[in-house]
């Protein structure tokens, strides 16, 4: 039997424009389209891995406002359970502002609104309802704060759950807490400032490895606070797929379909979701990171960061075509 997907992160709304290219500083750019989508890592990845066919509920906070009963509404939609859900009173709905250029890059600003409320109260109280056990996955994204994705990873690991912690941001995270997460998702750039931050804490050099095999294992090693600690780290590369390093030495390269970028904002999102979904389904990680990558990469081909998320079926049509 699957376990579930449940994941404690942010919800947010998307303002996005498409334009030719993406202003320097003190520039404008005219000539672009907007459109509006749902998005936050934790809203998107819980649909990611909805779509996927995971049975998911999220933990998160929304505000009172007319952008908290659309989020609401959109996440059941997608088949998300929001029994667990926070309405903050008198606070806003998190907002994203997302500058999209033609190749797919983007710039996003967020005003975190609610998200910022979320405490390690809620997490108790909600993660308490649900019930984490053996066989589920307890996936934490970073937009809330660091009390609240701690506790979230602390009840995963000893409910027995697979922990998957995504740090984005990357700011705030020390070694205490990655240790509580089975796998780290970082992209290079977080994975850099992991390992610098680690570097200026216990006092040796602060620069980061370029190198993210290098990275990954230097970060493995530091975390290492004992039994139960972080096992592996699936750095995502972008359209340069993903390295998967465990703490054995390990370190597969995984290569991502060649595809045409719409939207690259949410690729990251399609990748924890996927990731999530295959190990609440029962598959070991290199297969679960291996089918994340090609639904990251099915995942840029359309606009929107949460719309963009691919279905099972066509998950699996990339997947027998790849082979």
């Amino acid at each position: 039997m699957s376990g579930r997907v449940l994941v404690v992160g942010s919800v947010n709304v998307d303002l996005v424009v498409q334009a030719d290219r993406l202003p320097q500083p003190g520039e404008t750019v005219l000539g672009g389209t907007f459109r509006r989508f749902h998005g936050g890592k934790g809203g998107n990845q819980a649909a990611a891995a909805a779509r996927l066919g995971a049975p998911v509920v999220l933990v998160a906070a929304l505000g009172d406002d007319e952008f908290g009963g659309e989020a609401r509404a959109a996440l059941a939609h997608e088949g998300i359970g929001t029994d667990v859900l926070v309405t903050l009173e008198h606070t806003a709905t998190g907002v994203a502002l997302i500058l999209v250029d033609r190749h797919g890059e983007n710039q996003i600003a967020v005003a975190p609104g609610a998200n910022a409320g979320l405490t390690a109260d809620h997490v108790r109280s909600g993660l308490g309802r649900l019930g984490p056990r053996s066989g589920d996955a307890v996936l934490v994204t970073h937009e809330i704060p660091t009390v609240a994705a701690t506790e979230a990873l602390r009840i995963g690991r000893e409910s027995g759950a697979s922990t998957i912690l995504n740090p984005a941001p990357a700011d705030g995270l020390d070694g205490s807490v990655l240790a509580l997460a089975d796998v780290l998702t970082p992209n290079r750039g977080e994975l850099g400032r992991l390992v610098a931050a680690d570097g200026r804490r216990s006092g040796r050099s602060a620069s980061a490895p370029g190198d993210p095999i290098r990275a990954a294992r230097r970060l493995l090693e530091d975390s290492d606070e004992g039994p139960g600690a972080a096992t592996a780290i699936l750095v995502s590369l972008g359209a340069s797929g993903a390295i998967l390093v465990e703490r054995d030495g390990a370190a597969v390269e995984i290569a991502a379909p060649t595809v045409t970028a719409v939207d690259a904002t949410g690729a990251g999102d399609a990748l924890n979701g996927a990731l999530a979904a295959g190990l609440a389904a029962g598959l070991g990680l290199e297969e679960a990171a291996r089918r994340a990558v090609v639904a990251a990469s099915l995942s840029v081909t359309r606009a929107g960061a949460r719309e963009g998320n691919p279905t099972l079926a066509e998950l699996a049509a990339a997947l027998a075509e790849s082979r």
